[in-house]
């Protein structure tokens, strides 16, 4: 169990690096989605299931659709 909240709290810093060094914003967004999911992953195996539940629809879905869409209205890329 140990092992596998390791991995999932290492891949949560890889895609939060990520997230900071694409100039892409939408990449940025999907990376930062990818935190939330792995944050979400890690609350259930941390035995709290309504947490997990509120992070994957708020954090992970909903904050992602208003940033594409956001994303959409704006200039994609980073100057």
């Amino acid at each position: 169990m140990i092992v596998l909240v390791s991995l999932l709290v290492l891949l949560m810093l890889c895609s939060a690096l990520a997230a900071l060094i694409f100039k892409d914003l939408l990449n940025a967004v999907i990376a930062s989605c990818v935190v939330s999911l792995l944050a979400s992953i890690l609350f259930y195996f941390l035995h709290a299931p309504d947490v997990a539940m509120a992070e994957a629809s708020i954090g992970a879905a909903l904050v992602t659709a208003i940033f594409i869409i956001a994303i959409r209205r704006t200039r994609r890329h980073e100057e």
